[in-house]
């Protein structure tokens, strides 16, 4: 088959017209289609950044588009819904904005706004101005802003009984930066009162709510549902679909399609390396997003993260020595300052450092809140979910269990936990230092200075001990630290699951040549505890970081590198004690070792 025959990986492109054209590679989500239809006429989804909810909106505008009536089997020849088309099909003009070209500048922002949705009439006019009076495009962009053309298009379109389909992408993407940047003040001018945004959904409410209107459909995207719910009095523009279990997987990657993806190129002769290897790398990484109770076993891969680690493979041959897109790193920045909505050390605080603790939270996941309700616990472990920081394994006494969904999450959650410190002038970490210090540990097997150095740290800087008294909070913060550290993926033995030791080093799958990988015990004294407790609390982890170093979650992860056993023992938040414990002789791959 010739190279141009192979469809194309198409990592970073969204435009589904375009991908067909140029006979990319799609995960056909053409059969949520029909559900969609059924469920609601005016539709809303939440999902985190680079999921692909662009491609769905472009997939649903090309579907819907009345221009398209005669392109049906051009674009949608090979998808599920060519042969299970519906009435729909082909009936609709198509409004589409999307908010993330708004300049959140204050003294810009109505005025970006403004520019924005006049480039998106001006478009819809391009398409559809065939189908008006003659006098409709000059009309249109005369009214004087866009809420009056919102008014001004629907009484045209339902004189002429044409039908309308409303498509906004990343509705809250602008709000969300005025609020994380500029404070809730900046932010309630645009979206309480008379503020031009809620005047915008006020309309755009009148338009779903009159009989004999021609908007009959609308589809909204966003991260969160704040700004809806005070644009709009409470949630009552539309039906949120986001935990529905019928549309856990509507965007993202399941793993059966994941895999059929890598077969597919494979299959091509234009993929070498080994499909289980990939998947393996990967699921830690971009894996286990669940967004539906009912849809426990279902996780879903982020789309975006994934198709970054195959279009590396399918041009070097070779996985990216980074796992994580710095395209998501900038976004999960931009939502470090969001969830610090109250600019102090509060109960939104404690929820971080108990998820970094444990892995985990709980709570009762509310649909709809308003911004003057983020720093409620619910609300914000919500807020949490609906972003992407945390995924729901479980049900607990009627709360649902939130997890840390996977590596990259983490280590997002890990520079929020830092982060806070050192804003809050509470400690603050030479991280150039400690990467030196942790580049020995990987590649000379000099472990000890590494907690030396956090040990004298910890010693200087006072402020931070009223925050790690007490043995999990002292294991959060070296997870925290530590995680942030390149060599190694530090695995948690909540991750690991009960009966592992409290850290395992893994070395990092990129960088195959780290000589040493580290099972760690933590042990913690109270401050008034004798110095006899010493020689307890290493023979306690001697024999448990025994117990667990041939287990095969260890063994068949540790590559070339060899497995040292170590204790690290506080007093309070001192440093007291170290240790390494020498491993058997029958056990595979661990490194011998002298006390």
């Amino acid at each position: 088959m010739a190279t141009n025959d192979i469809k194309a990986i198409p990592y970073g492109l969204s435009d589904y017209v375009t991908l067909t054209r140029d006979n990319c590679y799609y995960v056909d989500k053409t059969h949520f289609i029909p559900l969609i239809e059924q469920a609601a006429r005016f539709f809303f989804l939440i999902r985190p950044r680079r999921f692909g909810k662009t491609l769905l909106l472009n997939m649903l505008d090309a579907y819907y588009d009345v221009n398209n009536a005669d392109r049906f089997e051009e674009l949608f020849g090979e998808r599920w819904i060519y042969n299970h088309p519906t009435s729909l099909r082909s009936k609709f003009m198509i409004l589409r904005f999307n908010f993330s070209a708004v300049d959140a500048t204050p003294g810009r922002l109505e005025e970006s706004f403004e520019t924005h949705c006049s480039f998106s009439f001006l478009t819809f006019a391009n398409r559809y101005e065939h189908l008006f009076k003659s006098d409709f495009r000059e009309m249109l962009m005369q009214c004087r802003n866009a809420s009056e053309r919102l008014q001004y298009l629907d009484s045209c379109a339902s004189d002429l009984g044409l039908r309308l389909y409303l498509i906004i992408d990343e509705y809250d993407n602008f709000t969300n930066t005025i609020l994380s940047t500029y404070g809730t003040d900046a932010y309630r001018q645009a979206t309480h009162g008379e503020g031009f945004f809620r005047y915008f959904f006020n309309v755009i409410k009148v338009m779903t709510s009159a009989n004999g209107r021609a908007l009959e459909r609308m589809f909204i995207t966003g991260v969160s549902p704040i700004t809806l719910d005070d644009v709009t009095s409470g949630f009552n523009i539309g039906s949120n679909f986001t935990t529905d279990a019928q549309f856990n997987n509507i965007v993202g990657f399941s793993e059966t399609e994941l895999r059929t993806m890598l077969e597919y190129y494979r299959g091509q002769g234009v993929l070498q390396m080994d499909i289980e290897e990939m998947i393996g790398q990967m699921k830690p990484w971009y894996d286990n997003y669940c967004f539906a109770e009912k849809c426990l076993g279902e996780s879903m891969y982020n789309s975006d993260m994934a198709l970054y680690y195959i279009s590396n493979c399918l041009r070097t041959g070779m996985p990216p020595r980074e796992m994580v897109d710095k395209n998501i790193r900038t976004d999960y920045n931009k939502i470090r300052h969001l969830i610090r909505i109250d600019r102090k050390l509060g109960m939104n605080f404690s929820a971080i450092r108990e998820i970094v603790e444990t892995g985990q939270t709980t709570a009762l996941l509310n649909s709809a809140f308003s911004v003057d309700k983020m720093v409620d616990p619910n609300n914000f472990r919500s807020l949490l979910y609906y972003f992407g920081l945390l995924s729901i394994s479980g049900t607990d006494a009627g709360e649902v269990v939130l997890t840390i969904p996977n590596h990259t999450v983490r280590e997002q959650l890990y520079s929020y936990l830092t982060n806070t410190f050192e804003e809050s002038d509470i400690f603050r970490m030479d991280f150039y230092t400690l990467g030196k210090l942790m580049k020995d540990m990987a590649y000379k097997g000099d472990w000890r200075p590494v907690f030396a150095y956090i040990g004298s740290e910890l010693e200087q800087q006072s402020r931070i001990r009223e925050f790690i008294e007490g043995e999990a909070h002292v294991k959060g913060f070296l997870l925290a630290y530590l995680g942030l550290m390149n060599y190694y993926c530090l695995m948690p033995e909540y991750e690991l699951g009960k009966g592992y030791a409290d850290f395992y080093f893994r070395p990092n799958p990129q960088q195959p040549d780290i000589a040493y990988a580290y099972l760690m015990e933590v042990k913690y004294m109270k401050r008034d505890a004798p110095d006899s407790q010493l020689a307890e609390l290493k023979e306690e982890a001697r024999a448990q970081l025994l117990k667990y170093a041939s287990d095969p979650v260890i063994t068949s992860t540790l590559g070339r590198a060899q497995l040292r056993l170590i204790t690290v023992i506080f007093r309070g938040w001192e440093v007291v004690g170290y240790n390494i414990t020498a491993p058997s002789e029958t056990q595979n791959r661990v490194a011998d070792s002298v006390l």
